[in-house]
């Protein structure tokens, strides 16, 4: 066997195994579940909600804050304008009478903004959310009913993305449907990897300062708490809702989380070692996520270097992959169920590739939103 034949066959069953052999292995592993031991005991809560231009969200945000089933005398609602330049801060101060405390700061960035919110913030639980998304009304009461178990220190919530309808959108929730059962198991186990930036919960005497140009502060922010013995879990009944958005924003939004992954990598680099109780979820997930890109180009560019017809056989699956995701926007439909997945892949290959380039480049490089500016916002897929 030689060279060529080695590194495909090593590509190909990292390939495998981190796609499918891992999540059906973590599907034999959640099989034996850590229940959460939930109770409601309504806590004080800060509400910690950063933005940076969402005039077109800050509204119907904080309508939604307003309208969650919660004792109002132990909420505290905290909104900060991150160097807006546009009606957000105008906006957000027209809920003051009732209630809602707004700040502003120079353009500073996400970590800087979540920092002074945290600083002004009294309750017992910090909920985490961003100006997009919608949340339903039982949200927070869900979350918080989480900490009734003393070993939860973070408690995230489910994003659902819809159509334009107002229906959950097929097209996009493939893939997300694909992420949410690995971190359904993977709560089941012990701890997710992280939480959903757009909505969680976490003990305030967790907390510490983020460093500046963090990233992936629904990360970071867990990780303290995962770090310090406490599980991370999530609560399916707990839901924001937010719409469909163009696979280009899609790709710039893994671009950054990716970034952010080889931030936690530096900031905790206990992760990757024995300490960690979930290290063998923590490297088959995270981690390898990180490698796949590499895998595929090895992939393919050992592909041409097969011995015999084999080299025929590898290019020209290749090709079909590669061939799908290129023309999906103009196959037929019946076909698109097939290739739309296969392009939404590989563009976040692309990404993921692309987010090796936080090795040299500064972090304020990596934030963008659907409207040119950064748009703080909620990760997605993580």
């Amino acid at each position: 066997m030689n060279l060529a034949a080695l590194l495909f066959l090593a590509a190909a069953a990292l390939v495998l195994y981190t796609l499918f052999g891992y999540p059906l292995l973590l599907g034999v592993m959640a099989r034996r579940e850590r229940p959460v031991r939930r109770k409601f005991e309504p806590k004080p809560v800060s509400i910690l909600l950063p933005v940076r231009n969402g005039e077109a969200w800050i509204r119907a945000k904080l309508e939604s804050i307003l309208d969650l089933n919660y004792p109002s005398e132990l909420l505290e609602i905290l909104v900060i304008s991150d160097g807006s330049t546009d009606r957000t801060e105008t906006f957000a101060r027209e809920f003051e009478s009732r209630g809602v405390q707004v700040f502003s700061i120079p353009p500073s960035g996400k970590a800087t903004a979540l920092n002074t919110l945290m600083e002004h913030a009294h309750g017992e639980l910090l909920f985490f959310t961003d100006v997009r998304q919608k949340l339903d009304r039982e949200a927070l009461r869900n979350l918080v009913g989480c900490f009734g178990d003393p070993e939860v220190g973070v408690a995230s919530g489910e994003l659902v993305i819809l159509d334009s309808s107002g229906q959950e959108d097929a097209h996009v929730g493939l893939y997300w449907q694909y992420e949410k059962a690995i971190r359904k198991r993977l709560s089941r186990i012990d701890s997710l990897p992280g939480a959903t930036g757009c909505i969680y919960v976490m003990r305030r005497a967790l907390a510490e300062p983020l460093p500046a140009g963090c990233l992936l502060d629904d990360v970071h922010l867990p990780m303290l708490a995962f770090l310090a013995g406490y599980r991370l879990v999530l609560d399916e009944s707990a839901k924001a809702f937010d719409v469909s958005t163009t696979l280009d924003t899609e790709f710039r939004r893994k671009v950054r989380t990716q970034a952010g992954v080889y931030q936690i990598l530096f900031a905790f680099p206990q992760l990757l070692g024995p300490g960690n109780r979930m290290w063998f979820h923590f490297m088959s997930h995270k981690v390898a996520r990180l490698l796949l890109p590499f895998a595929i180009l090895i992939l393919t560019i050992s592909g041409f270097f097969l011995p015999g017809y084999w080299v025929f056989a590898a290019l020209a699956v290749e090709a079909l992959i590669y061939g799908l995701a290129l023309f999906d926007p103009w196959l037929p439909r019946s076909i698109r169920r097939l290739s739309s997945p296969v392009r939404t892949f590989v563009i976040l290959m692309l990404a993921t590739l692309f987010a090796s380039s936080i090795l040299i480049l500064p972090a304020s490089r990596f934030w963008s939103s659907a409207t040119g500016e950064q748009v703080l916002d909620a990760n997605r897929v993580d």
